[in-house]
This record gives C-alpha cells, sequence and structure tokens, in this order.
C-alpha cells in the first residue's frame, strides 16, 4: 500500500491569509460581536462566506489534483522497476479524502434532517455503510477512512460507522496529532541521526533536508495505535487494516 499526503500548499494559505482580512472586514459589516478578533467571521449566506466557500473549494481541488499527480508517477515508478503494469501490480486507488476542509451536507439535528456546512479540523469523514455519498464499491462496509501514522510506526484504514453520524456528523481522527512544536523536535534531535534510527527498524526514508525529518520523527507524534483504539472502542470508526512503514519519502 502507498499512501500519499498533499495539501493545497501556497494557494491554501493564500486564501486563508486574503480572507482573514475580508472576514475581519466583515465582522464589523454585520455587527457581529467576537470573543477573540481571530474568530473572524462572515455568514455563510453573504457574498463574503460564499466567495470564501468557493476559493477554499479551489484549494481543495488543487490539493486532490496533487495527489492524482503523485499517484500517477508512483504507479509508473513501480511499473519501471517491476517491469509490470500498474493494473498487474494492484496500483488502483482505494480512496481520496481530504480533512481540515468544510463541506456541505446532510445530517439530523434536533430529530429534523438539516444541511449544515460541516467544518472538519484535525478530522476527517467517516460515513457509514449505505451513506448516499458512499461509493457503490463500499456501499456495505462504509467509507474507507486513511489515517496516517507518523514515519516510524503504523498507519490505519478504518471504515465509517452509524454512531458517527448520531454523535459526530460523520467524522473522525485525521491521524494521531502532534505532542511537540516543530522548533522543540529539532531540539529534542540534536545529536541523533533520525535516518539511521529508522533504518535500524527496516524504514528507509527519504527527505529533503535534515530540519524536515527531525520535524517529523515519532517522538513529536502521539503513538496512532491508541488514538485509532479509542475511536474504534467508542464506535465512531472500526478498525480494518494496520500498516507497518517500510519506505518514506518526505517533501
Amino acid at each position: 500500500t502507498v499512501m500519499i499526503h498533499c495539501g493545497s500548499r501556497g494557494l491554501g494559505h493564500q486564501v486563508c491569509t486574503d480572507y482573514l482580512i475580508t472576514m475581519q472586514k466583515a465582522v464589523s459589516r454585520y455587527g457581529i460581536q467576537l470573543p477573540d478578533r481571530q474568530l473572524a467571521c462572515a455568514p455563510l449566506s453573504s457574498p463574503e462566506g460564499k466567495n470564501y466557500y468557493a476559493a477554499m473549494a479551489c484549494a481543495a481541488n488543487y490539493a486532490w489534483a496533487n495527489r492524482q499527480c503523485i499517484m500517477h508517477w508512483t504507479r509508473e515508478v513501480f511499473a519501471k522497476v517491476f517491469r509490470s503494469t500498474p493494473e498487474e501490480l494492484g496500483l488502483k486507488l482505494i480512496y481520496d479524502v481530504a480533512h481540515n476542509i468544510a463541506k456541505m451536507e446532510e445530517h439530523s439535528l434536533e430529530g429534523k434532517r438539516v444541511k449544515l456546512c460541516v467544518h472538519r479540523k484535525g478530522a476527517t469523514r467517516a460515513f457509514p455503510p449505505f451513506h448516499p455519498d458512499v461509493p457503490e464499491k463500499y456501499k456495505k462496509i462504509g467509507q474507507p477512512v486513511l489515517i496516517p501514522g507518523d514515519m516510524g510506526r503504523c498507519s490505519y484504514c478504518l471504515v465509517g460507522t452509524e454512531k458517527a453520524m448520531e454523535e459526530t456528523f460523520g467524522s473522525t481522527c485525521h491521524g494521531a496529532g502532534r505532542v511537540m512544536s516543530r522548533m522543540k523536535a529539532k531540539k529534542l534531535a540534536r545529536g541523533r541521526d533520525i535516518q539511521q534510527e529508522l533504518r535500524e527498524k527496516g524504514i528507509i526514508v527519504k527527505a529533503e533536508s535534515r530540519g524536515t525529518l527531525v520535524e517529523e520523527m515519532s517522538d513529536a507524534y502521539k503513538d496512532v495505535s491508541e488514538v485509532v483504539e479509542v475511536m474504534h472502542q467508542t464506535g465512531i470508526s472500526r478498525k480494518v487494516v494496520r500498516m507497518r512503514p517500510l519506505g518514506v519519502i518526505k517533501g
């Protein structure tokens, strides 16, 4: 299994930067009272809200296109190395899912079906079996949920559940989350050879720089297995398969 993670990068950052300014102006225009000025916002139905949602969707599509390109090149490399075809090697897309995104969805709220804008930050969608937005091939088991771990430990594939629809608007975790900042990770890694430590675990890693590598070392993250176990035990999503890393590329 090859897991690919790529966001909207500079485009997404620029959308955020531009619309923070727009939203700060909108707060005064619509008479919105904020407990913190960093919570600047505008009604979703307003011109500012509609324009932001469209810009965010563009950034999400850009990220999706990035992942499609990377997947295509990955298939080409595997075909070249193994002198076969991607089809013969079984290299087909299982699922592509976003996190840190807002989506318009229909949910039950206080006994009624309503259309909501669900903002998942540090979370990902986890729809149950037979949900209309789940592809036909996964209808009977639920939406695949990809949970990447850190580069020294495992990753998981889960499936969505009905309980997630009832309790979390069809959402679950999207990973383990950091336990320290990138700066603290760099300090902790002083004098250590992270690449060699991973090699001793049977994991080959390539990184753009040592700085990139130490920022993402295992010590900087929670244990994804513990996080996934909580999701499984609470019934928000269900474990299907655990994957152990063999090779990691950090851009």
